[in-house]
């Protein structure tokens, strides 16, 4: 080959490089669900029944509490940080506005610069559910409330679910549900007819997206008060644990279905209350968002756990040890999921 040949030939090959379609990048997207356990503000809300977090209720909530339960909070999603907080914190039995406004303003949480969103639900008590989001990584588009009409079975009005909608990095929209079920009071099995429904109302608020959107990303997340085995979860959802490599879109695949431990002990058993469900398409390879079974967890911090002095072994480190003040953080533990995002894709 002559010089000139030779210039050429290295000519083309820098060229040729330079028009190769650069390699997408990933961004790391984390997602953490906390149910905080009581997490009241000192004042009387009159339509609601909020009178035992008051400084003249059983349990002498005051002002020095609830500044140590915000700051607490705040420890635990620090402490779910990794390079960066988590983009999206999902919490259940949240009071109302001015609690959040404390959390993420006024707490060891404050430079964390998180926006939020929650639901106004008719429950009695005045507990609801929000959702923390980084700005940055989430762009807000939507959010609403779905309502659960349990007056239907003649029980009182239970926490709405809140769906949240925005836009990662890669373009692609992701909608998220934030629930906190119809609790167990009165017995697993009396109860489950309002989780039932409860199942019911956010599978038609699943299948609405579906319907209106030829590819979705979805994530739901809360305190289910049913095992990944219950029927509201591997029924009426129809999620269950995933196996294979073939996941459709439209199914739902429960990522902490199987994972050893739990987030909520009762009589000395672990149960996983706290769970996070994904549709098919975040677990498909070639998806701009995706993540996989692995990549969900309990968050096991020693710091939120004590001895069970009844039944041994550890369990979750509560704020009230009855009626009496013990400091503690909650009575679940949170858990969290990892997904890879590849940047500006369409």
């Amino acid at each position: 080959m002559t010089g000139r040949l030779k210039r050429v030939a290295v000519w083309l090959s820098v060229a040729g490089a330079f028009l190769l379609p650069a390699a997408a990048q990933t961004q790391s997207f984390r997602v953490m669900e906390y149910n905080v356990e009581n997490f009241f503000d000192t004042r009387h809300d009159s339509l609601k029944h909020d009178e035992e977090f008051l400084p003249s209720g059983v349990r002498g909530w005051n002002r020095f509490r609830f500044q140590e339960k915000s700051d607490k909070i705040a420890k635990v999603i620090l402490a779910a940080s990794g390079d960066q907080v988590p983009d999206l914190v999902a919490l259940c039995e949240v009071e109302n506005d001015y609690c959040l406004r404390s959390l993420t303003r006024y707490s060891p949480l404050r430079d964390a610069a998180y926006k939020y969103v929650m639901t106004d639900s008719p429950d009695e008590r005045g507990i609801d559910v929000a959702l923390l989001y980084q700005p940055a990584t989430f762009r807000l588009l939507g959010a609403r409330s779905v309502r659960i009409p349990l007056e239907h079975l003649g029980h009182r009005p239970t926490r709405d679910i809140l769906h949240v909608t925005g836009r990662v990095v890669s373009g692609d929209t992701l909608d998220v549900f934030v629930c906190h079920f119809p609790s167990r009071s009165g017995g697993r099995k009396q109860s489950e007819p309002y989780r039932l429904m409860a199942a019911s109302c956010l599978r038609q608020a699943i299948d609405s997206v579906g319907a209106s959107r030829q590819c979705f990303h979805l994530i739901v997340t809360g305190d289910f008060n049913d095992c990944p085995a219950d029927r509201s979860i591997r029924e009426v959802l129809g999620a269950s644990r995933p196996s294979g490599d073939c996941h459709p879109s439209g199914h739902l695949y429960n990522l902490m279905d199987g994972k050893p431990g739990g987030t909520y002990r009762y009589r000395g058993e672990w149960n996983i209350l706290d769970q996070i469900i994904v549709n098919g398409k975040l677990l498909q390879k070639d998806s701009s968002v995706r993540t996989g079974y692995e990549k969900a967890r309990i968050l096991v911090f020693p710091f939120l756990l004590e001895e069970d002095e009844r039944y041994g072994g550890d369990t979750p480190f509560r704020m009230y040890k009855g009626m009496r003040y013990q400091g503690g953080y909650s009575d679940h533990l949170p858990v969290c999921l990892d997904l890879e995002i590849k940047e500006g894709q369409p």
